[in-house]
């Protein structure tokens, strides 16, 4: 068993270690993730509405 003071001393020291983005690029990334996912959801809004067309006048119901 490790002693919890040691833990905590090296879980502090490994906290250390980690490079964290700056600012700015935590921004870059977010404005990237949302244009992603606007350009997904308006990719599925084009699919799910050829789909429901598609199916629509296989079934006859799309007079």
């Amino acid at each position: 068993m490790v002693n919890p003071f040691q833990f905590l001393q090296e879980v502090r020291a490994e906290a250390g270690k980690v490079t964290w983005p700056t600012r700015r690029e935590t921004f870059i990334t977010t404005g990237l993730v949302i244009l992603m996912v606007l350009f997904a959801s308006l990719f599925f809004v084009i699919v799910d509405y050829a789909l429901r067309f598609g199916v629509g006048l296989m079934l006859g119901v799309g007079h």
